[in-house]
């Protein structure tokens, strides 16, 4: 990973346009055709990684460790919602996130979003000896 230095202030940039699979009816989170929490969430989380893209190093990534998500107005199916994301602090392998979604003007999330750089390799390795040991046998 870069220093931190030059990783505080990245951004990240993300759209799309509701579908009906992407509401709390649909995704079981509610009876409602609105666009659901998890779907602005994934959005934030798209503009973040984009953000990243320049600032590490080959063969790392990034998981999630934490979010803080508001759902500040609903939007409907149709509705174009663009995300930002920007790096506001880099403390040892941990990031933090500023992230907003919009419709238009109109806000409708905003997040906190920490993710931790890992080494993909390693990480998938933990990971599988990870599920063999708590496998049955």
């Amino acid at each position: 990973m870069k220093p931190a230095e030059e990783i505080i202030g990245a951004v990240g940039f993300s759209v799309t346009t509701v579908r009906p699979g992407d509401t709390c009816l649909a995704l079981g989170g509610g009876d409602l055709p609105i666009v659901a929490q998890s779907h602005l969430l994934n959005l934030m989380e798209h503009a973040v990684v984009i953000s990243l893209d320049e600032y590490l190093e080959p063969g790392e990534t990034t998981i999630p460790i934490s979010v803080e998500i508001i759902a500040l107005s609903p939007a409907e199916i149709g509705a174009e919602l663009r995300a930002t994301s920007r790096c506001i602090e880099v403390e040892s392998k941990e990031l933090t996130f500023e992230c907003e979604v919009y419709e238009g003007e109109r806000q409708v999330a905003a997040a906190m979003i920490k993710r931790a750089t890992v080494g993909r390799v390693s990480f998938l390795a933990r990971t599988a000896a990870q599920s063999l040991t708590l496998k049955p046998s």
